[in-house]
C-alpha cells in the first residue's frame, strides 16, 4: 500500500506505509484477535503478537471453554507461523493473580459480584501489557475486541460495535483517553462474526471453526464459589438464612454460593410468597432474603468513574445519559449526577432489579453509539 499523497492515512491512522508502522496484537488464541494479526500482516503490517500467559495453564490444558489456557497459545503460535510474524508468550502469572484474582475472590467474599474481566482488560492487557507494546517501539496495540474507536473532533472516541449482539462496551468503559490513543479495534465495525470467521478460513487459519469461550479464563465450567473456596479456604461456612426481620428461615452452604437476586436452590420451600436474596452479609455469615420489590433500585452509588466525554464530568451538575448495568441489557435512560472526578451517583428512570455492589455501570450518549465511560457501583 504506497501513501503517496500527502496526508494520506493508512488503515490504523497512521502517515506512513503499513510495512513502517509496527502494531502489537493481543492474542489470545481464539479466531477474533487471531484474525486481526492476519488481517494486519496481509495489509504489509510489522506485526509482533503477544499472548499472555495468566497462570498455570499445566492445569487447564484439559479444559475447554476458558481463554487463556495451555492449547490456547499453542493456537496463538500456530497462526503467527501461518501468516510469517513473531510471536511472543509472556508470562503475567503473578500480576493476574495480583490484579484480578485476588481482587475477585475477596470482592465475592465481601458480598459483591465483581467482573473480573474487566479488571483484566483495565490492569493488565490495557496497562502492562500495553507498556510492553510501547517498549517493543509499536506505534499502536490491536486487539480482537468487538468495539469501535472513531475520530471525533476532539479526539479518539469508544463506539458500541457495530454488531450489537457482539458488542463489548460493558467489559472495555475503563479503557482510558491515553489507553484509546494507543488501541485499535479491526473488527468493532464488522456486521457479524460469520464475517470473522470467513476471514478466518480466507487466511487458512487453523482456529476457523474454534468454538468462542465462554467462562472466565480461571474459572472452570463456571463454578465461582469451588475457585473462591480453593483460594479463600473456609470461605463456604454455612450460616443462617434469614428475613429482613432478622427471624431464622433456614440454613445455608456458605455465602459465596448465593448472589443479589437469587431465588433458586435457597431451600425454604412452603412459604406463601417467594423469596430473593436482597442482601449478603460475610461478617455475620447471613443471607438476608425478602419480597422481590426489595430488589428494585432507583438510585446507584459509584466509584473509580471513567470519564471519556469531550467536557469533564463535573462541568456540569447533572447528565442526561443511557446505563448498562448488565452486560446482557440494553442502555436504559438515566440522569448522571457527579460529585467528584471520580465518584457520582446515577439515578435510573426505570427501577432494575438485582442491583449489587462489584456490578459496573457502564454510560452511554443517548443518541448514537458512542461510550462514555462508566464506574463501580458500591454500597453507598
Amino acid at each position: 500500500m504506497a501513501l503517496d499523497q500527502p496526508g494520506m492515512l493508512n488503515s490504523l491512522g497512521f502517515p506512513k506505509a503499513p510495512s513502517q508502522t509496527r502494531v502489537v496484537v493481543a492474542m489470545s488464541g481464539g479466531v477474533d484477535s487471531s484474525v486481526v494479526a492476519a488481517m494486519l500482516a496481509e495489509e504489509g503490517y510489522d506485526v509482533v503478537g503477544v499472548t499472555l500467559q495468566l497462570y498455570d495453564h499445566g492445569a487447564a490444558l484439559a479444559k475447554k471453554g476458558a481463554c487463556c489456557a495451555g492449547r490456547d497459545i499453542h493456537d496463538a503460535r500456530r497462526v503467527a507461523e501461518t501468516m510469517g510474524f513473531p510471536h511472543y508468550v509472556l508470562d503475567y502469572e503473578n500480576t493476574f493473580r495480583q490484579a484480578v484474582i485476588d481482587e475477585f475472590a475477596d470482592s465475592y467474599l465481601a458480598g459483591a459480584t465483581p467482573v473480573p474481566c474487566i479488571r483484566c482488560n483495565e490492569r493488565v492487557k490495557f496497562k502492562d501489557l500495553l507498556e510492553t507494546a510501547k517498549d517493543l517501539d509499536a506505534d499502536c496495540m490491536a486487539t480482537g475486541h468487538y468495539i469501535q474507536r472513531k475520530m471525533g473532533a476532539q479526539k479518539a472516541e469508544l463506539h458500541c460495535a457495530a454488531d450489537a449482539a457482539r458488542d463489548q462496551s460493558y467489559f472495555l468503559f475503563s479503557t482510558t483517553q491515553d489507553q484509546l490513543d494507543f488501541l485499535r479495534f479491526p473488527l468493532g465495525h464488522l456486521a457479524s462474526k460469520a464475517e470473522t470467521r470467513a476471514l478466518a478460513a480466507k487466511y487458512g487459519l487453523s482456529v476457523a471453526d474454534k468454538p468462542d469461550s465462554q467462562d472466565i479464563c480461571f474459572v472452570p465450567n463456571g463454578d465461582y464459589a469451588a475457585v473462591i473456596e480453593k483460594l479463600r479456604p473456609g470461605a463456604a461456612d454455612p450460616g443462617e438464612i434469614v428475613d429482613t426481620e432478622g427471624h431464622v428461615l433456614g440454613e445455608h452452604r456458605g455465602v459465596i454460593h448465593y448472589t443479589i437476586g437469587q431465588r433458586r436452590g435457597l431451600g425454604i420451600g412452603g412459604l406463601a410468597d417467594p423469596l430473593y436474596v436482597v442482601k449478603l452479609d460475610p461478617d455475620t455469615r447471613r443471607v438476608i432474603v425478602g419480597p422481590k420489590e426489595m430488589l428494585s433500585t432507583r438510585i446507584v452509588p459509584l466509584r473509580e468513574i471513567n470519564w471519556l466525554s469531550d467536557a469533564p464530568l463535573t462541568s456540569q451538575a447533572a447528565w442526561d445519559i443511557e446505563v448498562k448495568i448488565r452486560s446482557t441489557r440494553p442502555p436504559r435512560a438515566a440522569v448522571l449526577r457527579p460529585l467528584s472526578d471520580t465518584t457520582a451517583e446515577v439515578e435510573l428512570f426505570t427501577a432494575e432489579e438485582g442491583v449489587s455492589p462489584g456490578q459496573a455501570c457502564v454510560f452511554y450518549a443517548s443518541e448514537g453509539s458512542r461510550v462514555l465511560g462508566g464506574g463501580w457501583i458500591h454500597k453507598g
